[in-house]
């Protein structure tokens, strides 16, 4: 048992988007994320993740997603395929993506497609393996770790 979940965010994010607007499942993904980013609201294991128990961002300062396929579902959902890399370890791993929306203005003239996109991992996969007993029994990390972005795109 963990004591609860937490949740944060990267905030240097940067990404591509090839989208076939006629055949969605031709379409591209790429990302790369600023690791030393994270961002859980709190300063302390904030420090923490950032340390070589972690992320490690002396020694891997970039994680990254390459798309490699895309399927669609019968429900309509994609199926995107890829290649995620943290801590310097690389995994095929699967995203449910909800979208992309349909393409709109925003209020400053940028046309706009957004997504959601979840995963689940096991951080242990990607060496991320630091743990640490509770005094009641349990422990403080849980191997699973959920990923969900909340993404817009502007076209180019």
């Amino acid at each position: 048992m963990m004591i609860s979940n937490v949740k944060g965010q990267f905030i240097g994010v940067k990404g591509a988007l090839t989208l076939d607007e006629s055949n969605v499942i031709n379409s591209r993904v790429e990302a790369s994320i600023d690791a030393g980013s994270i961002n859980t609201y709190e300063a302390q294991r904030d420090a923490h993740l950032k340390s070589a128990d972690f992320f490690d961002v002396e020694k891997f300062p970039t994680l990254s997603f390459h798309s490699t396929r895309i399927t669609r579902g019968s429900d309509g959902e994609l199926a995107v395929a890829g290649d995620l890399t943290i801590h310097g370890v690389t995994r095929k791993v699967v995203f449910t993506v909800e979208g992309p929306t349909a393409a709109a203005k925003d209020p400053w003239g940028n046309t706009r497609v957004g997504l959601t996109a979840t995963t689940k991992i096991n951080r242990k996969d990607f060496g991320l393996t630091w743990n640490a007993a509770l005094e009641t029994g349990g422990i403080l990390v849980g191997d699973d770790v959920t990923i969900t972005l909340e993404v817009q795109f502007v076209k180019a």
